[in-house]
Protein backbone atom coordinates (compact mmCIF):
# COMPACT_ATOMS: atom_id res chain seq x y z
CA UNK A 1 0.00 0.00 0.00
CA UNK A 2 1.03 3.56 -0.65
CA UNK A 3 0.33 6.07 2.15
CA UNK A 4 0.28 9.86 1.84
CA UNK A 5 -0.26 12.59 4.45
CA UNK A 6 -1.69 16.06 3.87
CA UNK A 7 -2.14 19.10 6.07
CA UNK A 8 -4.75 21.85 5.91
CA UNK A 9 -5.18 25.25 7.56
CA UNK A 10 -8.00 27.77 7.23
CA UNK A 11 -9.09 30.94 8.95
CA UNK A 12 -12.18 33.14 8.61
CA UNK A 13 -13.37 36.35 10.18
CA UNK A 14 -16.43 36.15 12.40
CA UNK A 15 -19.29 38.53 11.69
CA UNK A 16 -22.40 39.25 13.74
CA UNK A 17 -25.67 38.01 12.30
CA UNK A 18 -24.18 35.47 9.87
CA UNK A 19 -25.11 31.79 9.89
CA UNK A 20 -22.44 29.71 11.61
CA UNK A 21 -21.65 26.53 9.65
CA UNK A 22 -19.07 24.18 11.08
CA UNK A 23 -18.39 20.55 10.26
CA UNK A 24 -21.36 20.54 7.91
CA UNK A 25 -23.91 21.60 10.53
CA UNK A 26 -25.47 24.92 11.44
CA UNK A 27 -24.66 25.99 15.00
CA UNK A 28 -26.74 28.59 16.78
CA UNK A 29 -24.54 31.57 17.65
CA UNK A 30 -24.56 35.36 17.42
CA UNK A 31 -21.65 35.35 14.94
CA UNK A 32 -20.84 33.27 11.88
CA UNK A 33 -17.82 32.91 9.64
CA UNK A 34 -17.51 35.30 6.71
CA UNK A 35 -16.44 33.93 3.33
CA UNK A 36 -17.22 33.42 -0.35
CA UNK A 37 -18.89 30.07 0.39
CA UNK A 38 -20.69 29.23 3.64
CA UNK A 39 -17.21 29.61 5.27
CA UNK A 40 -17.25 26.21 7.00
CA UNK A 41 -13.60 26.05 8.16
CA UNK A 42 -13.83 22.36 9.08
CA UNK A 43 -14.92 21.36 5.57
CA UNK A 44 -12.29 23.69 4.10
CA UNK A 45 -9.36 22.25 6.08
CA UNK A 46 -10.51 18.74 5.26
CA UNK A 47 -10.50 19.64 1.56
CA UNK A 48 -7.02 21.17 1.78
CA UNK A 49 -5.55 18.27 3.74
CA UNK A 50 -7.01 15.67 1.37
CA UNK A 51 -6.01 17.59 -1.77
CA UNK A 52 -2.52 18.11 -0.37
CA UNK A 53 -2.13 14.43 0.44
CA UNK A 54 -3.09 13.55 -3.14
CA UNK A 55 -0.74 16.25 -4.53
CA UNK A 56 -3.69 18.09 -6.08
CA UNK A 57 -2.99 21.65 -4.86
CA UNK A 58 -5.60 23.32 -2.62
CA UNK A 59 -9.24 24.27 -2.28
CA UNK A 60 -8.73 27.73 -3.79
CA UNK A 61 -7.20 26.23 -6.92
CA UNK A 62 -10.23 24.02 -7.57
CA UNK A 63 -12.98 26.26 -6.18
CA UNK A 64 -11.80 29.86 -6.63
CA UNK A 65 -13.42 32.59 -4.56
CA UNK A 66 -13.35 34.65 -7.79
CA UNK A 67 -15.74 32.17 -9.45
CA UNK A 68 -19.39 33.17 -8.92
CA UNK A 69 -20.58 29.55 -9.12
CA UNK A 70 -19.11 28.95 -5.66
CA UNK A 71 -20.69 32.05 -4.06
CA UNK A 72 -22.57 30.94 -0.94
CA UNK A 73 -22.03 27.25 -1.75
CA UNK A 74 -22.54 24.62 0.93
CA UNK A 75 -19.01 23.49 1.77
CA UNK A 76 -20.23 19.91 2.14
CA UNK A 77 -20.60 19.95 -1.67
CA UNK A 78 -16.95 21.01 -2.03
CA UNK A 79 -15.86 18.24 0.32
CA UNK A 80 -17.90 15.66 -1.60
CA UNK A 81 -16.27 16.82 -4.86
CA UNK A 82 -12.81 16.54 -3.28
CA UNK A 83 -13.63 13.00 -2.18
CA UNK A 84 -14.60 12.17 -5.78
CA UNK A 85 -11.34 13.70 -7.03
CA UNK A 86 -9.07 11.73 -4.72
CA UNK A 87 -11.00 8.51 -5.36
CA UNK A 88 -10.58 9.04 -9.12
CA UNK A 89 -6.84 8.93 -8.44
CA UNK A 90 -7.28 5.63 -6.60
CA UNK A 91 -7.02 6.91 -3.02
CA UNK A 92 -9.12 6.20 0.03
CA UNK A 93 -9.10 7.99 3.38
CA UNK A 94 -7.33 6.28 6.28
CA UNK A 95 -8.28 8.94 8.81
CA UNK A 96 -8.55 12.69 9.35
CA UNK A 97 -7.80 14.74 12.45
CA UNK A 98 -9.20 18.29 12.76
CA UNK A 99 -8.48 20.89 15.44
CA UNK A 100 -10.77 23.94 15.59
CA UNK A 101 -9.49 27.04 17.38
CA UNK A 102 -12.40 29.19 18.57
CA UNK A 103 -13.03 31.19 21.71
CA UNK A 104 -16.80 30.68 21.68
CA UNK A 105 -19.23 28.98 21.41
CA UNK A 106 -18.12 25.75 23.05
CA UNK A 107 -18.02 23.07 20.36
CA UNK A 108 -17.79 19.83 22.35
CA UNK A 109 -21.58 19.31 22.40
CA UNK A 110 -21.67 19.60 18.58
CA UNK A 111 -18.74 17.33 17.71
CA UNK A 112 -20.70 14.04 17.54
CA UNK A 113 -23.20 15.59 15.10
CA UNK A 114 -20.37 17.08 13.00
CA UNK A 115 -18.65 13.69 12.82
CA UNK A 116 -21.88 11.98 11.81
CA UNK A 117 -22.52 14.55 9.07
CA UNK A 118 -18.96 14.42 7.71
CA UNK A 119 -18.95 10.62 7.78
CA UNK A 120 -21.92 10.63 5.40
CA UNK A 121 -20.48 13.32 3.12
CA UNK A 122 -17.09 11.61 2.89
CA UNK A 123 -18.50 8.05 2.88
CA UNK A 124 -16.02 6.96 5.55
CA UNK A 125 -16.43 5.39 8.98
CA UNK A 126 -17.23 7.85 11.76
CA UNK A 127 -14.33 6.36 13.75
CA UNK A 128 -11.93 7.63 11.06
CA UNK A 129 -12.87 11.24 11.81
CA UNK A 130 -11.41 13.08 14.80
CA UNK A 131 -12.54 16.61 15.64
CA UNK A 132 -11.13 18.51 18.60
CA UNK A 133 -11.79 22.04 19.80
CA UNK A 134 -9.61 24.44 21.72
CA UNK A 135 -9.43 28.16 22.48
CA UNK A 136 -6.47 30.49 22.09
CA UNK A 137 -6.64 31.52 25.75
CA UNK A 138 -7.95 34.98 24.77
CA UNK A 139 -4.85 35.67 22.63
CA UNK A 140 -4.85 36.99 19.06
CA UNK A 141 -7.77 37.34 16.65
CA UNK A 142 -9.36 34.10 17.90
CA UNK A 143 -9.07 35.14 21.53
CA UNK A 144 -10.63 38.52 20.72
CA UNK A 145 -13.53 36.64 19.07
CA UNK A 146 -12.73 38.20 15.70
CA UNK A 147 -12.15 34.92 13.88
CA UNK A 148 -11.95 31.15 13.76
CA UNK A 149 -9.09 28.91 12.65
CA UNK A 150 -8.78 25.20 11.97
CA UNK A 151 -5.99 22.71 11.28
CA UNK A 152 -6.26 19.25 9.77
CA UNK A 153 -4.08 16.30 8.90
CA UNK A 154 -5.29 13.53 6.62
CA UNK A 155 -3.92 10.11 5.82
CA UNK A 156 -4.86 8.64 2.47
CA UNK A 157 -3.78 5.38 0.91
CA UNK A 158 -3.78 3.54 -2.40
CA UNK A 159 -4.06 -0.26 -2.52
Amino acid sequence: MKYRIGQGYDVHQLEEGRDFWLGGIKISHTHGAKGHSDADVVCHVLCDALLGAANMRNIGYHFSDKDPQWKGVDSKLLLAKVMEMIREKGYEVGNVDVTVVLQEPKLNPHIPTMKECLSKVMAIDIEDISIKATTSEHLGFVGKKEGIAAHCVALIYKQ
